[in-house]
């Protein structure tokens, strides 16, 4: 039988994930399934653990359970144990083992796809939730010259800074906590979207003037133009989504799962042209 793998999430139907991981198993000769998983707000834990029980060998976990799945596994990667967030279980001999693969995908995504290094930029980054957890180390070890963690609720974006204290020594001139009213005058090279108001139509509210000049508007969200997005672009932006760190985090997690690491660039190519 093929060992049995599955994105989790509420909502999950619009995941690419079975597809990036068929395309991943076809060109690396892997025999497996890759399904989705609609879990209730309230039932992750138990639809993890019927999944697992049923010969499951590992989970791609999206929102809202990434935290949820860190405090199931019973061990972690260093960059699980850092972020407090899995986007990847994996079911081996009785254990659960969270990974995150976030961090990862996204900078591979903007170094090796995107041709933006975060060395030396000047990074905002928008959210306080487990996206921006799971992005925060990665990001930091890239050595930019500064991050600043916006919020709608300053309080969750200063205990996201206060999280990773001991990073901040990466970033040349610090890593701080604003509210959106007090970004007023600054101007970032990178500016990074881990909220979730694009699924909803929604975006943070932003003044015009806090791209500098050729900044990149990365939008987490992925297969849609969003509000973000489009205004990124009216204030003379480069915009990219978030299709090309979702396919770099499940090369991860294939890697993680199989111990083969696949080409990513044919995978986001043909989601492109999709």
């Amino acid at each position: 039988m093929s060992d049995k793998y599955a994105v989790i999430g509420n909502p999950v139907e619009h995941s690419l994930s079975p597809v990036i991981h068929a395309e991943f198993a076809r060109a690396t000769g892997q025999d497996l399934t890759y399904g989705r998983i609609l879990a209730p707000l309230d039932g992750f834990r138990a639809a993890a653990l019927q999944f697992r029980d049923g010969g499951g060998k590992g989970l791609n976990v999206t929102l809202p359970f990434k935290q949820e799945a860190w405090r199931l596994a019973e061990t972690h990667s260093a960059e699980a144990l850092v972020a407090g967030a899995a986007n990847t279980l994996r079911f081996e001999g009785g254990r659960i083992i969270g990974h995150n693969t976030d961090g990862i995908g996204l900078t591979r995504d903007l170094k090796e796809n995107l041709a933006c290094p975060v060395r030396g930029r000047r990074v905002l980054l928008m959210g306080a939730g487990g996206a921006s957890y799971g992005v925060m180390e990665p990001l930091l070890r890239e050595l930019p010259q500064a991050v600043v963690v916006a919020n709608r609720t300053l309080e969750k974006a200063v205990a996201l800074v206060a999280h990773f204290e001991k990073f901040q020594k990466f970033a040349a001139h610090g890593v701080s906590a604003r509210p959106y009213g007090a970004l007023a005058g600054a101007r970032f090279d990178l500016v990074i979207n881990a909220t979730s108001a694009g699924l909803a139509d929604d975006m943070p509210p932003l003044s015009r003037d806090v791209f500098a000049p050729g900044a990149l508007a990365y939008e987490m969200v992925y297969g849609r133009k969003t509000m973000f997005m489009k205004f990124a672009v009216e204030c003379g932006a480069r915009a990219a989504d978030g299709l090309g760190m979702l396919v770099e985090q499940a090369a991860e997690s294939f890697y993680i799962w199989r111990g083969v690491r696949p080409a990513t660039k044919p995978v986001i190519n043909v989601l492109r042209k999709a």
